[in-house]
């Protein structure tokens, strides 16, 4: 095959440091991007429920047909699901609005009197569910959490209310009629149009389970105030690792904070204070205020140190403090309080600061573990912009806020439960009254 001359020639030239001829580049073209088609399909509603918890499903049981529940959980009532070690504390025999804490503490009299505890024990025993009462009022499944998810879910296909699992909200509007959600379900979107908008989708507590700020955001683009968010029923912390000597012991105390004292037992962790006690008192700290804790709150310790310095004088006075106090916890105080000696060589004013520091022990928690552990969230919608009796809100005709993303909680026991059926129970009555 014959070679043409130039082109020899070029490559030849190489060898010796010529560079080959010029070559023209040709800039790529732009191309247009192409367009992405988007799977959306509308559907229309006449109740759309944001939350498939405790709250969501009640008011769903309730608000009529044509109500869609819709959450990003994979199973609906995942926080009922884990409550009270698995056989969830579904409410409380003393419930009533002394037990719930709230800016406007008359906000939730209308509806736990008129769905009470005793409304939600007859719809478990209706549905043939074994419970059983432990301490203070606070009643619990037999066998499992899941018999009132169960239940709940009987409720709502009993009268047609569909569930929805793993469906993210998007943009929310409103036309002066009804409310245009977006959803995102399985990689498709539907536009919902709702005539009723239900937000029950919680608080910020135990984030690992999904828990955001979505409630007090929708209450936002509604221009509905809201209570500053804050964890409560929640252990509190202190930054020097005082008690990690003690931690795992526990023993019964008074724990006090704010207007508030509860008498349950505490248990010293590594990283501060927990058990019912200090979780109850936990929702009346604020930051940088202290707590005090009554280390003998049944009896007179008084009279008994000075029975034992009587019959049992020859007795170390820290023996003596073992039979009212855990051991460990008696080593822990003895370098503060002095317990050296004795109880014979105690006098009645010793044995009196003694009784005293026991009984009016303050600490300054530095913070508490936060959302991360804790059961509730205290704060949320203002309840000055929601109806009492339907939990609607004011200012928008068809939009609810219930359960834990009000600006009501409650006590350690059963009662944030109880909030739930009642909330969920008023505005699910109101919205089927106002459809017929």
């Amino acid at each position: 095959m014959a070679l043409d001359a130039d082109s020899t020639k070029n490559r030849l030239a190489c060898s010796f440091g010529q560079k080959y001829p010029r070559r023209r580049h040709l800039r790529p073209q732009k191309l247009a991007p192409r367009a992405i088609p988007r799977h959306i399909s509308e559907m229309n509603v006449n109740t759309l429920i944001i939350g498939a918890g405790a709250a969501g499903m009640m008011c769903a049981a309730h608000a009529g047909p044509g109500t869609l529940v819709v959450d990003h959980a994979k199973a609906a009532g995942e926080k009922i699901r884990i409550s009270g070690g698995g056989r969830c504390n579904f409410t409380n025999l003393h419930a009533s609005p002394a037990n719930f804490i709230s800016q406007n503490p008359h906000f939730c009299k209308s509806a736990l009197k008129r769905y009470s505890q005793w409304d939600f024990m007859a719809l478990v025993d209706q549905h043939n569910i074994p419970w059983h009462e432990k301490t203070l009022g606070q009643l619990f499944c037999d066998t499992s959490a899941k018999d009132i998810i169960a239940m709940l879910r009987a409720e709502m296909d009993k009268v047609g209310a569909q569930l929805w699992l793993q469906s993210d909200v998007g943009k929310i509007d409103h036309d002066g009629s009804s409310f245009q959600v977006q959803l995102t379900r399985d990689g498709r979107e539907t536009d919902i149009q709702a005539r009723n908008l239900v937000v029950a989708c919680g608080g910020k507590s135990i984030p690992k389970m999904g828990a955001t700020g979505l409630g007090y955001q929708i209450a936002a683009r509604f221009d509905l105030p809201v209570v500053a968010p804050r964890a409560g029923l929640v252990p509190l912390t202190f930054g020097d690792d005082r008690f990690k000597p003690l931690a795992g012991t526990a023993t019964p105390a008074r724990v006090s904070a704010g207007t508030a004292s509860f008498d349950e037992a505490i248990l010293f962790t590594h990283r501060g204070l927990s058990g019912p006690a200090v979780l109850q008192a936990s929702s009346y700290w604020q930051e940088g205020d202290s707590i005090t804790l009554n280390l003998t709150p049944q009896g007179s310790l008084l009279s008994f140190l000075q029975d034992q310095r009587r019959s049992q004088g020859r007795k170390a006075l820290t023996t003596v403090l073992g039979n009212v106090l855990p051991g460990r916890l008696v080593d822990f105080l003895r370098t503060d309080l002095a317990l050296t000696g004795n109880i014979a060589d105690q006098s009645d004013a010793q044995l009196g600061t003694l009784c005293e520091s026991l009984q009016n022990w303050t600490l300054t928690p530095g913070g508490s573990e936060g959302y991360r552990t804790a059961e509730v969230t205290l704060g949320g919608v203002d309840t000055d912009a929601l109806s009492s009796k339907t939990m609607g809100a004011k200012s928008v005709d068809g939009l609810y806020f219930i359960g834990e993303c009000v600006d009501v909680t409650g006590w350690l026991g059963g009662y944030n439960f109880q909030w739930a059926w009642s909330s969920g129970w008023a505005a699910g009555r109101d919205i089927a009254q106002r459809t017929r």
